[in-house]
């Protein structure tokens, strides 16, 4: 018998999907990417979902409600974003064990709620029900793009640059440093109280993180439309891969271009961890990872923002990093797997 650790989360997507052949004509994409994509006429449907479970990938010992509702539906809009598109509503679903109260879930909803506000987005259905395993949330997020103009993970080509957006590593160091503080305060009691001061920043990436619409609407007011993307979830090495995967190609990143804020690297240093492991497997940045033609550096050079990090190869030439001193070595998937809970 084959342990569901041992595929990975993706490994056991491609398992159960493979029997599922799209028969419809307005069905135009489906697993596989970011979001499914349908049509209806003049314009594309985008469609994604995410699950997010009470101990797999919340500890609501550190995470807010109100944070945790603006994150389940963020993490949403980003897909949609990825995609080049845009989200327009969203539905909601629950499961909700003894120990919530009415207040808590009023807290939950304010933070949804206050994501909607903030991105144009809205509520448009969903379904609660008991659970006896903790708070489980699930949200479908419904965006839309002009027919034709989705950017999917399969269209990079070699010679095209690699981009990516923000900086990288934050949201994981963020964690770290709310595991480490969870743990200091079950060990000293009552008394105890946490110093968040200088850490603000990456404290935020991990509670709040926001998607990159302004990123998307950037590219479009420069004329720039990516051939590949996808949002930073699982880990830049991770994603990385699936395009490259997707599209038949190789690539070379270099670790010098790679995005790091001082308040990542820092905290980094305090725990005694890699930097460059961090920044590339952490997972959860949210930031867009995207590819252009080599055509267009000078207006990717224009968009704040946007770093260029490596370039597109061809496939037999494989993935890997490109150290300061020059050496490479293989790009590996080491990001989030929600089956083994590591990274």
């Amino acid at each position: 018998m084959a342990e569901i650790s041992d595929l990975g989360e993706f490994g056991l997507i491609d398992r159960i999907t493979a029997g599922f052949p799209l028969k419809n004509e307005s069905s135009i994409l489906g697993v596989g990417d970011d979001a499914a994509i349908m049509n209806f006429g003049e314009k594309d449907v985008l469609v994604t979902t995410d699950l997010l479970l009470e101990g797999i990938h919340f500890d609501l010992r550190y995470v807010p409600l109100k944070h945790l509702g603006y994150k389940s539906a963020v993490v949403n809009f980003s897909d949609i974003y990825a995609m080049g598109g845009t989200p327009r509503q969203i539905t909601v679903s629950l499961g909700v064990s003894s120990r919530f109260t009415v207040e808590h879930i009023d807290a939950l909803y304010e933070g949804i709620r206050t994501a909607c506000e903030f991105y144009g987005v809205d509520l448009v259905g969903g379904d609660t029900s008991a659970s006896v395993t903790g708070l489980v949330i699930s949200i479908t997020c419904i965006g839309d793009c002009v027919k034709g103009e989705e950017i999917r993970r399969d269209g990079a080509k070699p010679t095209d640059l690699i981009c990516v957006s923000g900086d990288l590593g934050a949201a994981f160091m963020g964690l770290q440093l709310l595991e480490r503080e969870n743990r200091v305060s079950a060990d000293a009691g009552k008394d105890f109280t946490p110093d968040f001061s200088g850490k603000e920043y990456i404290l935020e990436r991990q509670l709040k993180p926001e998607a990159r619409k302004d990123i998307i609407e950037a590219l479009r007011a420069e004329g720039i439309r990516p051939t590949s993307m996808m949002d930073v979830s699982d880990g830049l090495s991770s994603e990385l891969l699936h395009i490259c995967r997707n599209s038949h190609t190789g690539c070379r990143v270099y670790e010098d271009r790679i995005p790091i804020d001082y308040q990542t690297a820092l905290m980094a240093e305090e725990l005694n961890m890699n930097l460059i492991t961090a920044a590339m497997n952490g997972g959860e940045d949210y930031e867009l990872l995207f590819t252009v033609p080599l055509t267009e550096h000078d207006r990717i050079e224009n968009i704040k923002g946007v770093k260029m990090i490596g370039y597109i190869t061809e496939p037999q030439l494989g993935c890997a990093m490109i150290t300061r001193d020059g050496q490479e070595f293989p790009l590996k998937a080491q990001g989030w797997n929600a089956f083994t809970g590591k990274v």
